[in-house]
């Protein structure tokens, strides 16, 4: 009888849906490693609770709503954890100074078809200001009225982009093809944007003078709530505000007195700042107990979506080739 032939590593995956496992089994097979890595996957989010189902795994693979704080890190180490592998671009829900004090390292995806959220934020944009949604459920219901319709015109118009990444460049690329005027914020000023055409101004400016404001920047101390009150007294009446980013860049209790107050005109995020409790599941048959959340979808100028921006399959596939790359050379490593 052939003896089986022992696996030199175990990697354990955790947050993930159906749609996750095909892609990254196929890029272990395609990589040659199915007969040396071990591959499980767990639906069930990384904590530190969970963290202790981890011993002998040599890499665990987590998303953007995986807890690895700095008890959760403490558990792996003790586990043999070597390696903490994200799947996505953030590191915000890492401890990163605690993993590299127990010698963890940790890697990201640091970039991944940025089309693909730069045009999930224009849907969002479009969809908000030709209110298509509320068009398609009209029609189907056999009323054809466009009272309440009203949209307008994007050429001309300013957008401002607070962060200038690879997806802020998308951004301002797809938007100069509808002949918009774009201010970016950002704290390091990149030529290749200015050679777009867009221009570089204070935050102040930005939030002034931009008919839309998109969020497209890292999630860290200095960006926290980073539309607050303050900010959305800056910006003119019936702005519209897009965050396909980070939910805790925005402070919900200032977004909902806006709301009320019309001084926000439109409102589309991909992102919640609690999302954890929340996105990835099917919780249509519960009560949601975010009572923020709930208020937020009682606006009828406001568009959420699940965190589905990065949800296309070239997306997926890279982000897999990426995190695998990262296992097997210890690649795009978050400085501590």
């Amino acid at each position: 009888m052939e003896s089986e032939t022992p696996f030199t590593r175990k990697i354990a995956f955790f947050s993930t849906q159906p749609y996750d496992i095909a892609p990254f089994q196929a890029q272990v097979d395609a990589a040659g490693l199915s007969s040396e890595w071990k591959v499980e996957f767990h639906s069930h989010p990384l904590n530190s609770t969970t963290a202790r189902s981890c011993q002998d795994v040599d890499t665990v693979v987590v998303f953007v709503n995986d807890n690895v704080d700095a008890e959760a890190i403490e558990v792996l180490h003790k586990c043999g954890v070597k390696h903490i592998a994200l799947r996505c671009a953030g590191f915000n829900n890492v401890d990163v100074k605690t993993a590299q004090r127990l010698g963890v390292s940790v890697s990201r995806v640091p970039a991944y078809s940025p089309q693909t959220v730069a045009e999930h934020t224009l849907a969002l944009i479009l969809t908000l200001n030709r209110r298509t949604h509320k068009a398609y459920n009209r029609v189907r219901e056999g009323n054809f009225s466009l009272n309440g319709l009203m949209g307008f015109t994007l050429c001309g118009k300013t957008v401002g982009i607070i962060g200038t990444g690879s997806i802020g460049k998308a951004v301002i690329q797809i938007l100069k093809g509808f002949g918009c005027k774009i201010y970016c914020y950002d704290i390091v000023e990149d030529e290749s944007v200015i050679a777009l055409g867009a221009q570089y101004v204070p935050l102040e400016r930005l939030l002034s003078d931009s008919s839309i404001v998109s969020m497209h920047c890292p999630l860290n101390d200095n960006t926290y709530h980073l539309i607050n009150e303050r900010a959305l007294a800056l910006m003119p009446e019936g702005v519209m505000l897009i965050n396909t980013s980070r939910g805790a860049l925005i402070d919900n209790t200032a977004i909902i007195k806006g709301l009320k107050s019309k001084k926000i005109g439109y409102l589309g995020l991909d992102v919640y700042e609690r999302e954890s409790e929340l996105f990835f599941s099917d919780r249509s048959g519960d009560i949601i107990q975010d009572d923020d959340f709930q208020r937020l979808t009682t606006f009828p100028n406001v568009l959420i979506t699940g965190h589905q921006g990065f949800f296309t399959e070239e997306a997926l596939r890279e982000i897999a080739i990426t995190t695998v790359s990262n296992i097997q050379n210890n690649t795009n490593l978050v400085p501590g």
